[in-house]
C-alpha cells in the first residue's frame, strides 16, 4: 500500500495533470494498493479567498467565480475523451452552483465565519479531485472519488481542526475494506465535524490528509509529490548552490520544515512518524530523481549539518525585570497565557540570570501579545518589578539543523564566525538540549546573505563564493579579469574558491549582476548597457546588493576612491587595492583603515602598494607577527625608475627611455610621480609604517633627479618636451657613472625611524648593481637576519606582476 499526495503545481495545468496520472498509472502497477490524495490546483485556493472577502465587503466576485469555471473546464476539454466530458462538465456545474449560492449568502449577510470560510475553500480541492479521479477512469476502470469530509472526523476548530484519530482510523479502513483493489482518489485539506459540516486541517492540510491514510492504512511509505527535487540544503531561490539530500531523519525533517522549509510541514510528519513509516519528497516534474526520503532509520552521514532552514519575517518580544528573578511559574504564566490565546512562540531565550525573557511570535501576534502581557502583568508592571515588553520588527530566523551537530565540535563557532565575518548581527540565539538546531535571529535584510554565507561555511565541498565589486578598468583590471578567466577553473579544484564579479566601474559606466558578469564579454557589456558611472551610487549599490562575503577591489590610483574605505569597512566589506595613495596619506587615515578593518573583521590587503606582485608587504608582516624587528630596510621600489636605469645606457636617451617605459605600462600615468620620487615616497613610507613606525610623507627625505622645469610642467606633453630639452643634463649624470665603472641607482632606505631615498651609483660590490629590467628589490636586516639581510626580488612593475597581486590577495580574502 502506498499514499501519492501531489500539490497545487503538480495539478496546476493540462499538461501536469498528464505528468501525475502517467506516475499514478507506474505506480499502479506495483502496488497493492494506492492512495492518490489531491490538492487544489495552484492559485485557486487564493481565489477562494479572494472571492470569499470581496463577497464579505459586499464587491462583485462574478468575474473570479467565471474563471475558476473557465479553468476546470478547459482541463476537462484537454484531457478528458468527448464521451466522458459531460458527466464532469455536470457535477463541476454543480459544485460552481453551490460555491455562488455560498457567495451569494456572504454578500447578503456581509459576513464571513471561520465555518464558511471553510467551506467555500473545500470546493479547490473537490474540483481538482474530481476532475481527475474522472480522467483516470480513461485508464483504469478502478478509480474512487472520496471526499474525505466523510471520513477525516475533527474538532470544530475551523481553519485548523485537530483529528479524532480513533474514529477517522475506522473511517478510513472501512472505506478501504469496501474498495479493496481500487485506487481511492481523495481531497486534501478537508474534513468533518461530528455534525458533518466542512473543516479544513490548516497550513500542509494535503500533507496531513496524506499522512493520515498512511498512517490509518499501515502503508509502505507516503510519497509528496512537489515541484523541487526533496528537501534541499537551503532554500534554492535564496542559494543557487543548494542542493537535495539522499534522507533525513524524522527529527530533522520536523526541525527543518519548522523553521521555514516549505516542501513538507511538521504536522504531516506526526501520524508517519508514530507509525514509522518513510515518507519520499519527489518532483512531478523530474520523476527520475530519486528524491528525499525521510525515516527514523536513516544513515549515518558526512555532512556537518543536514540543511539551513529560516522564516523571513517575524517579531520578537523582549520581557525584562527584576520581578522575573527566582520567580517560580513565571515562564508558565506567561507562555500559558500565550497559548490560550492561539499566538505561537517560535523560538525562546531566556538570561542565565532570568533577568529577561525574549520570544519570537509572528508579526501579526506581536501587538496582542504586548496587550496580554501588560494585562496579565498589570501589578508587576505597576510596582516596576517588571518593565514594559518591547517589539522589535522586520526581523527573521535562521537555523542549522543536524543530528551531526551533536558529536561534531566547533559547530557553533563555524555558525557565528561566518555571520560576524559578514557583518550580520545576531540579535538572540537558541539551542536545545538535543543539540539537533541552532538558531538565531537576525535583521531581515540580512537573511540572503547570511544564509548563503552559512551555506558557504558548512558545505565545504562546494566552493566558496567571492562577491567583487572591481573599480578601474586599465591596463592592472583588465588583466586581471583576463587572469581570472583563466584560472577560474584552477581555484575551484585547487582553492575552493568561485569568484564572481558583481561589480565593474570606470569613470565613464558602470554595471552590476549578482549573479556574476561575464568575463568573456564584460568589457561590451560595460560599454554598451552599463549606467553613466556615479563613484557614490557604486559604492551604494554595492552596499544595498548586500552579498556574502563581499570584496571591493580599487584599482586605480585615484583619491577619490579613498574616501569610501572606512564606510566600506563599516559596511563589513574587505578591500583589496594597489592604490597608493590611502595607505600614504596621513598617518591617522592610514590607522584608521587599519582598525576598521580590524573592528569589524574584514581583510585589508595592498600588497601590490609596494614592489607590485612580489610578496614584500606579506614577508614584512610575517617578520613582524613572529616577533622580529626591523632594523634596517634598503630597496630599490620603483619599477619604473628601475627599468630606466637598466636602459638608460649607451646612445639611448633619458626622454626615449622613459617614454618606452611609459608604453610598456611601467609608469603611472603621469611618469613625474615615479621620476619625482613621490610614487617611491609612498611605498617606503607604507612600509615604515607597517614596520611600526608612526610616519608621515614630510618625514621621508627625498633627493630631487628631475630639473624644476621637468617638475613644474603643466602636462604630460609638456613633461616630455622638458625632458627632450634637457638630454644633456641626463647624459652627464649618466656619463659621469660609466666612466667611474658604476650604475645609478635610485635607492631607498629605512635605518633607526629614518627614511630617505636618493639617486646613488654603485659598483659591482653593491648588492644592487645586478639588476635588469623592472626589478625590485629589497634587503630586510632584522635581529634574526642580522648578518645576512632577507632579500626580495623581481619585477616590479608592468600590469601582469600588479594584477596577478591584486589576484593573490583576492584569493587571499577568499581563504579567510
Amino acid at each position: 500500500m502506498k499514499v501519492l499526495k501531489f500539490g497545487g503545481t503538480s495539478v496546476g495545468t493540462a499538461q501536469s495533470i498528464e505528468a501525475v496520472m502517467n506516475i499514478v498509472r507506474q505506480e499502479h502497477r506495483s502496488s497493492k494498493g494506492l492512495v492518490v490524495v489531491l490538492s487544489a490546483m495552484s492559485g485557486v485556493t487564493n481565489l477562494l479567498v479572494e472571492m470569499a472577502d470581496r463577497a464579505a465587503a459586499g464587491d462583485d466576485f462574478a468575474k473570479y467565480l467565471a474563471a475558476l469555471e473557465i479553468r476546470h473546464f478547459e482541463v476537462v476539454k484537454q484531457l478528458l475523451d468527448i464521451p466522458h466530458q459531460n458527466p464532469v462538465y455536470t457535477r463541476l456545474k454543480i459544485y460552481f452552483n453551490q460555491l455562488e449560492d455560498l457567495l451569494q449568502g456572504v454578500m447578503v449577510l456581509r459576513e464571513l465565519t471561520p465555518k464558511t470560510r471553510d467551506l467555500i475553500l473545500s470546493y479547490g480541492e473537490r474540483c481538482s479531485t474530481l476532475l481527475i479521479s474522472r480522467m483516470a477512469l480513461q485508464y483504469f476502470t478502478d478509480a474512487v472519488y472520496v471526499d474525505a469530509t466523510e471520513v477525516i472526523k475533527t474538532d470544530s476548530a475551523f481553519g485548523q481542526a485537530r483529528v479524532n484519530t480513533q474514529l477517522t482510523e475506522l473511517l478510513i479502513q472501512g472505506l478501504a475494506s469496501e474498495n479493496a483493489g481500487k485506487v481511492l482518489f481523495v481531497t486534501g485539506f478537508i474534513a468533518s465535524n461530528d455534525a458533518g459540516q466542512v473543516t479544513t486541517l490548516g497550513r500542509g492540510g494535503s500533507d496531513y490528509t496524506a499522512a493520515i491514510f498512511g498512517a490509518a492504512l499501515n502503508a509502505s511509505e507516503i510519497q509528496i509529490w512537489t515541484d523541487v527535487n526533496g528537501m534541499m540544503t537551503a532554500d534554492p531561490r535564496i542559494v543557487k548552490k543548494a542542493f537535495s539530500l539522499p534522507e533525513l531523519s524524522y527529527t530533522e525533517a520536523m526541525e527543518l520544515s519548522y523553521f521555514g522549509a516549505k516542501v513538507i510541514y511538521p504536522p504531516t510528519m506526526t501520524p508517519a512518524f508514530l507509525k514509522r513509516i518513510p515518507i519520499v519528497i519527489k518532483n512531478t516534474f523530474d520523476t527520475a530523481f530519486a528524491g528525499t526520503v525521510i525515516r527514523h532509520d536513516c544513515n549515518g552521514s558526512n555532512l556537518p549539518i543536514k540543511g539551513i532552514s529560516s522564516i523571513e519575517n517575524i517579531s520578537i518580544i523582549n520581557l525584562q525585570g527584576s520581578g522575573m528573578v527566582g520567580k517560580a511559574g513565571f515562564s508558565g504564566r506567561l507562555f500559558s497565557l500565550l497559548a490560550r490565546e492561539q499566538i505561537n512562540v517560535m523560538l525562546i531565550t531566556q538570561s542565565s540570570s532570568e533577568h529577561s525573557i525574549t520570544f519570537a511570535v509572528q508579526p501579526a501576534d506581536a501587538e496582542k501579545a504586548c496587550r496580554l502581557i501588560e494585562q496579565e502583568f498589570e501589578l508587576e508592571l505597576g510596582a516596576r518589578k517588571l518593565e514594559n515588553p518591547v517589539i522589535e520588527s522586520s526581523l527573521a530566523v535562521l537555523a542549522i539543523v543536524g543530528e551531526n551537530m551533536k558529536q561534531t565540535p566547533g559547530m557553533s563557532g563555524r555558525l557565528f564566525h561566518a555571520l560576524g565575518r559578514n557583518g550580520i548581527n545576531v540579535r538572540a540565539i537558541a539551542q536545545g538540549s538535543s543539540e539537533y538546531n541552532i538558531s538565531v535571529i537576525i535583521s531581515a535584510h540580512d537573511l540572503a546573505k547570511a544564509v548563503n554565507a552559512v551555506h558557504d561555511a558548512f558545505f565545504v565541498q562546494f566552493n566558496k563564493t567571492l562577491n567583487v565589486f572591481c573599480l578601474g578598468t586599465g591596463n592592472i583590471g583588465k588583466t586581471m579579469f583576463k587572469q581570472l578567466m583563466q584560472h577560474t577553473e584552477f581555484l575551484e579544484k585547487n582553492n575552493s574558491i568561485q569568484v564572481k564579479i558583481a561589480g565593474i566601474s570606470n569613470t565613464r559606466k558602470m554595471t552590476f549582476n549578482a549573479e556574476g558578469l561575464d568575463l568573456n564579454t564584460w568589457q561590451q557589456d560595460l560599454d554598451t548597457d552599463g549606467e553613466t558611472a556615479d563613484l557614490d551610487e557604486f559604492v551604494d549599490r554595492m552596499k544595498r546588493m548586500n552579498l556574502p562575503n563581499c570584496v571591493f577591489v580599487d584599482n586605480t590610483a585615484s583619491p577619490k576612491p579613498i574616501a569610501y574605505y572606512k564606510g566600506i569597512f563599516e559596511s563589513t566589506i574587505s578591500i583589496v587595492t594597489c592604490n597608493k595613495i590611502g595607505n600614504s596619506g596621513e598617518y591617522s587615515q592610514y590607522k584608521g583603515f587599519k582598525d576598521a578593518a580590524r573592528k569589524h573583521g574584514v581583510d585589508f590587503f595592498y600588497e601590490t602598494n609596494v614592489g607590485a606582485g612580489l610578496p614584500i608587504i606579506r614577508t614584512l608582516k610575517d617578520l613582524m607577527v613572529s616577533g622580529d624587528r626591523v632594523q634596517k630596510i634598503e630597496a630599490i621600489l620603483s619599477g619604473t625608475i628601475s627599468y630606466i636605469f637598466n636602459n638608460f645606457k649607451g646612445d639611448a636617451s633619458f626622454h626615449d627611455v622613459v617614454l618606452s617605459a611609459q608604453e610598456k605600462g611601467y609608469t603611472e600615468p603621469d611618469p613625474r610621480d615615479d621620476l619625482s620620487g613621490k610614487d617611491f615616497m609612498r611605498k617606503i613610507l607604507i612600509l615604515a609604517r607597517d614596520a611600526g613606525y608612526h610616519m608621515e610623507a614630510e618625514d621621508v627625505q627625498i633627493e630631487n633627479m628631475l630639473p624644476q622645469a621637468c617638475l613644474d610642467a603643466q602636462n604630460v606633453p609638456d613633461f616630455y618636451a622638458a625632458l627632450k630639452a634637457n638630454d644633456e643634463y641626463f647624459n652627464n649624470i649618466k656619463q659621469q657613472a660609466e666612466s667611474s665603472g658604476k650604475v645609478l641607482r635610485y635607492i631607498g632606505k629605512l635605518d633607526d625611524g629614518k627614511a630617505s631615498i636618493t639617486l646613488q651609483m654603485v659598483d659591482e660590490s653593491h648588492p644592487f648593481f645586478s639588476m635588469s629590467g623592472s626589478d625590485n628589490i629589497i634587503a630586510f636586516t632584522t635581529d634574526r637576519y642580522r648578518e645576512r639581510p632577507m632579500v626580495v626580488k623581481g619585477p616590479g612593475a608592468g600590469a601582469e606582476v600588479t594584477a596577478a597581486g591584486v589576484f593573490a590577495d583576492l584569493i587571499n580574502v577568499g581563504a579567510n
